[in-house]
């Protein structure tokens, strides 16, 4: 009863939302095109939830004006690519029952694929710019349209090179004995979600990516555990493989991101300690997780936030759904806190957008996932 009583307040300012975001479009429709696709994917995911057509259309919008400003350089993921829009407007699409207009977008899509599979051309492995950011590219789509839409082949393709350059960059730097599997970014081998280790094993262990489940247990896991070993003295993780300040608690960096890791590997391997793990994020979440950064999703309250829904779904520990709640209530009083604005105050990851697809999310927060992270 103490719970519901706790949430009340804040659902019915979620709720709010659905009357209230007109007042949002306005300010949207000024953004460049590299933007648009964020507001697209909020809104479809908007149209998910309350099911209004007016939100359809208005991802139809966002991601028509995103597909006029592709960058034709080659960039490869979903939040910092081509791929993105292309993958939006082909699930857009098809929720209009525009299957040809669908299909042209998936195979726009799938041109950039051999690109991604051949290991050359110095593509990293992360999220934000490498091939990891192209695999969500592909799982999206299956996760929208159903699961064999992308045949789960192309998938495995691009898991096994990244699987190989893990491993031909251990041997090089020298880390086979400590972690089977290494990456880089910028010569720094990153620790987090959005450009390290933890959002690569993410989705490494994810059903079927990696063709062989062998190469999970004998590379992977290893691998989980060297990041493991990096926890600091607080329980959070560092930002980079020797740097030991503990000064970060965002999804991009620190326990947020990592929580994810983790919470997966448990599920695959059945291992207590990785969920105990997860649960010390969550402490360190709970008490250093609101940011004067601000609200967004990659280093403000309502990313954050994400890492207590994801515990709620594996544990049904209403205690984190309560702080995913008390994080909401938080982030209803936007532009109060004295938080820093974003560079990009409307966008999904950095600005408002991004508050609001979480306040949607918690609405429905057994199928709540991380936008553009979580499969």
């Amino acid at each position: 009863m103490a719970l519901l009583v706790a949430l009340l307040p804040c659902s019915s300012k979620v709720l709010s939302l659905n009357p209230g975001l007109e007042s949002f479009s306005m300010e949207f429709a000024c953004l460049p095109g590299g933007f648009s696709q964020g507001i697209a994917l909020l809104y479809l995911h908007l149209h998910s939830i309350f099911r209004e057509e007016s939100f359809l259309q208005k991802a139809l919008d966002y991601v028509s004006h995103s597909l006029k400003y592709l960058t034709r350089r080659h960039d490869v993921t979903f939040l910092c690519g081509d791929t993105g829009p292309l993958a939006v407007a082909a699930v857009v699409y098809a929720r209009l029952q525009r299957a040809q207009e669908s299909e042209e977008c998936i195979n726009r899509l799938m041109q950039y694929h051999q690109t991604v599979a051949s290991g050359t051309g110095g593509l990293p492995d992360e999220l934000l710019y490498g091939r990891v950011g192209y695999l969500y590219a592909l799982a999206f789509i299956n996760q929208q349209l159903g699961q064999d839409r992308i045949p789960l082949q192309y998938i495995q393709q691009i898991s096994e090179v990244v699987l190989a350059s893990g491993e031909t960059l251990s041997r090089k730097y020298r880390f086979q004995n400590q972690s089977p599997l290494m990456y880089e970014w910028y010569q720094e081998h990153y620790v987090g979600a959005a450009h390290g280790l933890a959002g690569i094993y993410y989705f490494l262990m994810q059903p079927g990516f990696v063709s062989a489940e062998e190469h999970v247990h004998r590379l992977v896991k290893p691998s989980i555990d060297h990041v493991c070993r990096l926890r600091l003295p607080s329980g959070n993780y560092p930002p980079c493989i020797g740097d030991d300040r503990d000064l970060l608690v965002h999804w991009c960096h620190g326990s947020p991101g990592v929580i994810y890791m983790l919470l997966q590997a448990y599920k695959v391997f059945g291992i207590p300690q990785y969920l105990e793990d997860a649960l010390q994020c969550g402490e360190v979440v709970w008490r250093w997780g609101l940011l004067k950064k601000g609200y967004g999703l990659c280093h403000g309250a309502a990313g954050n936030a994400y890492a207590f829904l994801g515990l709620y779904r594996l544990t049904q520990d209403p205690k984190h759904l309560y702080r995913a709640c008390m994080f909401a209530d938080w982030c209803m009083n936007y532009g109060r806190h004295g938080c820093r604005t974003p560079d990009t105050p409307f966008s999904l990851f950095e600005g408002m957008a991004g508050t609001i697809y979480f306040l949607a999310d918690l609405l429905q927060p057994m199928r709540s996932r991380f936008p553009a992270f979580e499969v």
